[in-house]
């Protein structure tokens, strides 16, 4: 499947390099350097693949701001490897991170699995799941805590939507994992552990996602 990429990279060198590949391999990509151009383009792109490093803006900053208005997949393609930046990018909703130098088969791999789950967000829009003081509504992609809207991030509304599918239920980590990310080998585990820590603060209900030791986890109490 054709995906239109935004490359959001400044070095020209890289930038040339890796759209000659993707449009060699299909994928149609509008190149950009700055950040500004990046939240000028997004809308017109089915991805978007995102340096840091940018002349303007910082990437993260960019990465925020491009969430705060779509839920266009991005993957983070930066060599800002360390834990805090990692952290930092799937709190603020980026879909995967990748640390440069990267292969291009493990690229197209990733882009794959994340514009295949971006498909396949897809719920009937009276599909609504109730669990104590907690609502959430598949089809408007809409989360309430005791009538309050919550605002998570795309990943954490996803892990949340995977659990509620199937309230009271455990759900092991390999599918949680198989059923947001697309396929378990391709996710990195530090990430569904960061954002179930962010989707258990902002949902603020103890106990009501718990951790089953060894196996996965389950929305609801026993």
């Amino acid at each position: 499947m054709a995906v239109r990429v935004l490359l959001v990279e400044d070095d020209a060198g890289v930038a040339g390099a890796l759209a000659e590949s993707l449009h060699a391999r299909g994928h149609p990509v509008t190149s950009v350097a700055r950040g500004a151009d990046a939240l000028h383009h997004h809308r017109a792109a089915d991805l978007v693949l995102l340096d840091l490093g940018l002349p303007d803006l910082d990437g993260l900053d960019v990465l925020r701001k491009i969430r705060a208005v779509s839920p266009v997949p991005v993957i983070v393609l930066t060599a800002r490897g360390d834990e805090r930046s990692v952290v930092r990018g799937l709190r603020l909703g980026a879909d995967d991170y990748l640390t440069k130098p990267v292969r291009l088969a493990e690229l197209l791999a990733r882009m794959d699995a994340v514009v295949r789950r971006a498909v396949a967000r897809t719920a009937p829009a009276d599909d609504v799941v109730r669990v104590e003081d907690v609502e959430i509504d598949l089809g408007a992609r809409r989360v309430l805590v005791a009538g309050h809207d919550i605002a998570l991030t795309t990943k954490e509304f996803e892990i949340l939507a995977v659990l509620a599918a199937r309230p009271g239920t455990a759900v092991s980590r390999q599918q949680l994992m198989d059923e947001v990310w697309g396929d378990a080998y391709l996710a990195v585990s530090r990430s569904l552990d960061v954002h179930l820590t962010g989707l258990r603060a902002k949902l603020d209900r103890p106990g009501l996602l718990t951790t089953i030791r060894g196996f996965g986890y389950r929305l609801g109490r026993d």
